[in-house]
């Protein structure tokens, strides 16, 4: 594939009109700052004597937290969080981070799919790492092998970090794979996949980079027959003045360009107090009626996307422990999105990265509190669902009983029930279901190894794909 990109006269004719401006994030970077008394003076406490004392004594050893992933939060995040625990917990680095260092390096094994570096072809859509930092960086990050610049071992036995998205590598390879699939009648002659015609901007956080970058990718893809573009981001969250009025002229010229592609933002609020303004006393502010206050800049970047009908927006989040592992919290949360005209997504259980023993619950704890914090929403409010991602695909933990089902052996304490809600490849296995014992310890699918009951879904019987080259399904 060639390495040269050229714009065609439309992208060029878009690109031209972008502005780029440079952002003052004042991101503090690293533990440094807050030992050696650098940080900004009413950040001086954010953390505790103690905490730093651990820290510190921590560094350069197996055991140092920014060894297994950068430790990075902006002013606006940090300011909120001085009045909320759970923001403190998703920035701030921990000791137990590091007690257990158990957990895969490719969560997934995600790179199993990855025809072109950079790129993910596993589900019918593809996603793109297309930058490796975020403005703050999650403590339980998905994609901490990435954030950290962490070598990995592929399936062919290379060792090499994860490399990022070119548009010209990318764009050639979403015309070849279309142009077969056209010619062979509307599937894939190999893999008998339909056309990739979606695809997800993610890293990192695509929102780092610059309006003039994101346009070059969003223009590149519309020309290559993309017809949807998602855009995963918490930048909201960590720094919502970036969603100004040049980013925002940035969607509308390449909307007035590309009026047949649909953008779709997938925003990722943990806890409603990232969102919703404090008083002094560090209550949620709120009108005669009871509505909450969000905060200013947020609410802000939030209406600048709805407000234009054509961009849909979406938030998902894993259930953290000691983050938003709160029905109530997840309640107002859902409440909230759906109030203002955005969609609730995904709930997540933990993944099995590096470390995810520090910050996954037990996946039935999981659903005990999405169920419950289901409760008192309406239908158009109750649309999110809780998944966990296996090597199979994205599976919903669908029910967990307290009864046995007559005549099941091993279900005497009840049953976890299962449901691959996407599937790689052309989705095969798709809505199967898994059934098994409960293990109310259990924070990954190992743990439930021994007691499993009726596996349609194969998840406890997963192969590896064999060439992702064809990305054929397995």
């Amino acid at each position: 594939m060639s390495d040269a990109y050229t714009p065609t006269a439309k992208e060029q004719a878009f690109l031209e009109k972008v502005e780029s401006p440079s952002y003052q994030r004042e991101i503090i970077n690293g533990i440094a700052p807050f030992l050696n008394g650098k940080a900004p003076e009413e950040l001086q406490g954010f953390y505790g004597e103690q905490e730093l004392v651990q820290l510190g004594g921590l560094k350069g050893s197996e055991r140092d937290v920014e060894k297994r992933m950068p430790v990075k939060v902006t002013r606006h995040y940090a300011d909120l969080a001085r009045q909320s625990m759970p923001m403190q917990r998703l920035v701030k680095a921990s000791p137990d981070e590091t007690q257990d260092l158990a957990g895969s390096e490719d969560p997934g094994n995600q790179m199993d799919y990855s025809p072109v570096e950079g790129l993910l072809h596993k589900y019918e859509m593809g996603l793109m790492y297309v930058v490796s930092t975020c403005s703050a960086h999650c403590r339980f990050c998905y994609r901490e092998e990435l954030i950290a610049r962490k070598e990995i071992k592929r399936k062919d036995g290379t060792v090499a970090k994860k490399g990022l998205a070119k548009i010209p590598e990318i764009t050639a390879y979403i015309r070849e794979f279309n142009a077969k699939v056209e010619e062979n009648g509307g599937t894939h002659p190999e893999s008998g996949r339909q056309k990739l015609r979606e695809i997800l901007l993610s890293g990192g956080d695509p929102m780092v980079l610059n309006n003039a970058k994101l346009a070059a990718w969003l223009a590149a893809l519309a020309e290559s027959g993309i017809e949807s573009i998602r855009i995963g981001t918490k930048e909201m969250a960590f720094y919502p003045k970036r969603f100004d009025e040049t980013f925002l002229s940035m969607l509308d010229q390449f909307h007035d360009a590309y009026p047949e592609v649909g953008v779709h933002f997938m925003v990722h609020f943990e806890h409603p107090d990232e969102f919703l303004a404090k008083d002094e006393d560090g209550n949620y502010i709120r009108n005669k009626h009871g509505v909450c206050k969000w905060v200013d800049d947020t609410e802000m970047a939030m209406i600048g996307l709805l407000s234009r009908s054509w961009i849909t927006v979406e938030n998902q989040t894993p259930i953290i422990k000691d983050i938003n592992d709160d029905p109530d919290a997840l309640r107002l949360m859902q409440r909230e999105m759906k109030r203002v005209g955005a969609e609730n997504h995904y709930f997540f259980c933990g993944r099995d990265i590096v470390a995810y023993r520090a910050f996954n619950i037990p996946i039935e704890k999981a659903w005990e509190i999405h169920n419950e914090s289901q409760k008192e929403l309406s239908g158009v409010e109750a649309h999110a669902r809780l998944s966990i991602t296996h090597y199979k695909g994205k599976t919903e933990v669908v029910a967990v009983t307290n009864e046995p089902i007559a005549g099941l052996p091993g279900s005497e304490n009840g049953v976890v029930i299962f449901k691959l809600l996407r599937n790689a490849g052309t989705a095969p296995d798709r809505f199967k279901v898994c059934i098994v014992g409960r293990n109310p310890e259990a924070v990954w699918f190992d743990d439930y190894e021994d007691r499993v009951l009726f596996d349609e879904a194969g998840l406890f019987d997963y192969a590896r794909v064999k060439d992702a080259k064809t990305l054929a399904a397995n």
